[in-house]
């Protein structure tokens, strides 16, 4: 082999070379191409999910904001109906205990009422001696029917009249007056009590009206309007 051959065979094996140098360097630039391209993709994704992220929170955030404000409106503005109803309702009350007192300026008619509620609190109480307090201004009339309505208790229960004993130390306050509006005070009616004083039951004209306040209270509709509607 000459020298002709020899320089033709190396140069071919220097374009080989070259050749396949070239090709794994075109392979190795489409693979990091490739890998850029799928980390560049991985990074905008990843950013891509933090701004959701950051705008659902703060979407949540706001929707919490919105539900406080809402649920606070709501509750003052059902405090202010509830203190409203409460104002219907105290008013009422307090033109009902004004009522009261004329109850007893009809001698007749309170002196009927006065044995009635003896009688029915004989018939709570179902014992054979009571003691019974009234106002000092009542005494008279409490007296009056005391064995009468001893006697009527003891038709209805079967029993024997019981022994009534009037307290002449300790009275009722007496009725409520102009200049005493926020004392102690009692529109009528009578308190009994066992001799033991363990039971009392209290049958004054106010308390029957706290216990007709309780148990019926009033449905006070708030109209249109701003007109009070209250039925029993």
């Amino acid at each position: 082999m000459n020298d002709a051959d020899v320089s033709k065979q190396i140069q071919q094996m220097v374009r080989f070379i070259r050749q396949e140098a070239e090709e794994k360097a075109n392979e190795i630039s489409v693979s990091a191409e490739e890998e850029f391209n799928i980390e560049k993709l991985q990074l905008v994704e990843a950013e891509k999910k933090k701004i959701r992220q950051e705008y659902e929170r703060k979407e949540k955030q706001v929707d919490v904001r919105k539900k406080i404000e809402y649920s606070m409106q709501l509750n003052a503005s059902r405090i202010k109906v509830l203190q409203a109803q409460d104002d219907v309702v105290n008013s009422m009350k307090d033109v009902a205990s004004k009522e009261l007192l004329n109850v007893s300026r009809d001698h007749h008619v309170y002196k009927k009422l006065l044995k009635g509620l003896i009688v029915q609190s004989l018939l709570r109480l179902k014992e054979p001696a009571v003691l019974l307090r009234c106002r000092e201004a009542d005494l008279s009339l409490v007296e009056s029917v005391i064995d009468s309505a001893a006697q009527e208790y003891a038709e209805k229960d079967n029993v024997s009249p019981p022994e009534i004993l009037v307290d002449h130390k300790v009275y009722l306050p007496p009725a409520p007056t102009h200049n005493q509006s926020h004392g102690l005070s009692c529109s009528g009616g009578v308190v009994l009590a066992s001799r033991d004083g363990k039971i009392v039951f209290e049958n004054t004209l106010d308390a029957r009206l706290d216990v007709v306040f309780r148990k019926k209270l009033p449905e006070v509709i708030l109209r249109n309007n701003k007109t009070y509607y209250i039925s029993f």
